[in-house]
């Protein structure tokens, strides 16, 4: 499904959230900064965007990963290689399953994934395998939708529901794919539901906050 719509997923992206996509990627991005991690992998990669904005914000000798199960995805973060002239940190990309990650124990200082998580076939699974790549007192950073406020709620809904799926159509010839996303959304836990589910992994020091009325959360937790 991904693989379908990541030559128009960026576009979507930016439509159906007014932009305002950029500022979560910008939180989550300073949020890891203040950790300064060496080593980092963005999981979920898909076109690079969070890769290449920590390659931007972290200092030169810092190294970035992104990893994908979407060989398209990658295609199109490779695409956008050119156009990053002010990276100071290495970013590379790779493809990888979440679920086994072919990767190192204890190999990165942060794992980042940024609307990934919700996609995972077995989401515990993918937290113990973060747990099992980080180092002891790395941190994980999960970019997620939440749920909204409840005065903001049915406007939401309806946008998910309808608005989002039928300009999404438009956009990248695949409705389907954002009829799915607006599900994804639907079942997925709100911030307390996602925060337990971190803690159950083994993370310590876990935290969520709230953005733009809660539509999106940013959580964190400790190896």
């Amino acid at each position: 499904m991904f693989g379908r719509i990541a030559h128009r997923y960026d576009l979507a992206n930016r439509v159906l959230s007014g932009g305002i996509d950029i500022y979560w990627r910008f939180c989550l991005v300073r949020s890891v900064r203040g950790v300064q991690p060496g080593q980092v992998l963005d999981l979920a990669t898909g076109s690079g965007d969070v890769a290449f904005a920590l390659g931007k914000a972290l200092p030169p000798g810092s190294r970035v990963l992104g990893m994908d199960f979407c060989t398209p995805m990658l295609e199109e973060a490779e695409a956008k290689r050119a156009s990053q002239t002010n990276l100071r940190a290495a970013v590379e990309f790779s493809q990888g399953d979440a679920l086994a990650l072919p990767l190192a124990d204890a190999s990165f200082d942060a794992v980042t994934i940024a609307f990934g998580l919700r996609n995972m076939a077995d989401r515990a699974r993918c937290l113990s395998e973060i747990r099992r790549v980080l180092k002891p007192g790395g941190t994980l950073f999960v970019l997620e939708f939440s749920r909204p406020w409840p005065l903001v709620r049915p406007l939401y809904d309806f946008h998910m529901r309808h608005t989002a799926p039928a300009l999404a159509g438009l956009l990248t010839g695949d409705r389907g794919a954002y009829d799915y996303l607006g599900e994804s959304i639907r079942s997925f836990p709100g911030r307390d539901g996602l925060a337990g589910e971190i803690r159950q992994a083994g993370f310590s020091a876990v935290s969520a906050s709230a953005m733009t009325m809660g539509i999106v959360a940013l959580h964190t937790g400790r190896r």
